[in-house]
Parts: C-alpha cells; structure tokens; sequence
C-alpha cells in the first residue's frame, strides 16, 4: 500500500487549498481514512476523518472550514481547506487503516500567511 499526498502550497489568510491523496494497492472506499497534520515543534494531530462505516470526524479548529471527501471512481480522498488561518500551517499527511496496518502519505506542505 503507498499513498501520495498533493496539494499543499503557501496561501493566504482567508484562502482556501485542496489537498489530495492517491493510493496504490488498496481501495480508499473499503477503509477508514483520514488527514492528519503536524505544525513545527507540535505533536501530530487528527484533522478528519471517515470511518469504514462512513461516520465523518472534524477536529473543533477545522469543523465548518474544512470537508474530507472521496472518489470512489478515481480512488482518491480529499481535503477541501476554505477560510485558512496561519494556525493551520502545517504538513498534512493522508492516512489509511485497514486489517493489514495503517499506512501514511509523504506529507505535503501547507503554510498559510497572515
């Protein structure tokens, strides 16, 4: 299993990113899946989610700015970011669980500027 993550890039305040996250060797659509993010000199921390049953997860900073989706046909997840803050610089990772383990992206850059 390998997941790519893209997207990432410097923005302003008040913009809006779209980060995307391909997988090779398993489907996006039959496991739990998510976003993850780390700022500089901060522990990793949960951004969203969507349970192998469907159920959504936003951390409270991200919920109403933030909308996780799939597409099941381009086996793809996604991360639609609007109203970003500098507060949500970071490098987001795309993460994936499944029976075999849970499985990263490279982690792609997001530096918001005030």
């Amino acid at each position: 299993v390998q997941l790519q993550a893209s997207g990432g890039g410097l923005v302003q305040a008040g913009g809006s990113l779209r980060l995307s996250c391909a997988a090779s060797g398993t489907r996006f659509s039959l496991n739990a899946v998510g976003w993850y993010r780390q700022a500089p000199g901060k522990q990793r921390e949960v951004v969203a989610r969507i349970s192998s049953v469907r159920e959504t997860y936003y951390a409270d900073a991200v919920k109403g700015r933030f909308t996780i989706s799939r597409d099941i046909t381009k086996n793809a997840l996604y991360l639609q970011m609007n109203s970003l803050k500098p507060e949500d610089t970071a490098t987001y990772y795309c993460n994936l669980i499944k029976h075999t383990g849970e499985y990263w992206g490279q982690g792609t850059l997001v530096t918001v500027s005030s």
